[in-house]
């Protein structure tokens, strides 16, 4: 993962594959957003592998990469996760939505009106962006997809955020200059965990049914 462009391919494929299986599993239409997300992911990871062979630069993988890791991820993750949360949890998570759709703004206009440029740097990849107050948006990019995981409701989803957000923090730690890639990279390992949330979902007996009755 973030080795090089056949780490990167190959490792698309799986968490793609994972994302299938996932859409498979699910019986409610609100739970194809969260369980379609390892679909998207997959395919983040197969764009990134054609920067690689690109060598970076500011060409349409590197512009297609972006704009899915920035506006799309901060929006499609707090949305999904609104859409399955039990109506206790949906008033809490009106904060991380309405911070991913601000800052998924700020991040589309950037993208639109400024070039971004990708750096093969050793075994990662470097992405840079001209963003105003970038610690601002950096916070509401991970109050929207980190945040919503965590005000979720459901057991196995914050567990997921609990991942994502270790993965978050080593990741910038570790590799400052390549966040971006490397913690999207983590973030998709990390979703076979939704595997396991479609799964639990789906044997589990459909309640507003049951209560309905004949």
């Amino acid at each position: 993962m973030c080795w090089n462009a056949t780490a990167d391919l190959v490792a698309g494929c799986g968490i793609a594959a994972v994302g299938v299986a996932c859409v498979a599993r699910t019986r409610r239409a609100a739970e194809l957003p969260l369980a379609g997300l390892p679909l998207l992911l997959g395919a983040h990871q197969i764009v990134e592998s054609l920067v690689w062979r690109s060598g970076g630069g500011t060409g349409p993988a590197t512009v297609v990469w972006a704009a899915m890791a920035l506006p799309l991820l901060a929006v499609w993750v707090t949305a999904g996760v609104l859409c399955v949360a039990p109506p206790s949890a949906r008033r809490r998570l009106m904060i991380p939505l309405v911070a991913g759709l601000a800052t998924a703004a700020v991040l589309s206009y950037r993208l639109a009106t400024h070039s971004v440029r990708a750096e093969i740097r050793g075994h990662t990849v470097g992405y840079a962006v001209s963003l105003p107050h970038a610690e601002v948006l950096v916070a509401g990019y991970l109050l929207a997809t980190i945040g919503s995981l965590l005000l979720s409701g459901d057991r196995i989803l914050r567990v997921l955020g609990i991942l994502v957000a270790v993965g978050a923090v080593a990741c910038w730690a570790l590799w400052q200059a390549e966040f971006v890639s490397t913690w999207c990279a983590f973030a998709a390992v990390c979703s076979v965990v939704l595997y396991r949330w479609v799964h639990e979902r789906s044997v589990a007996p459909d309640i507003s049914r049951v209560s309905a009755g004949p």
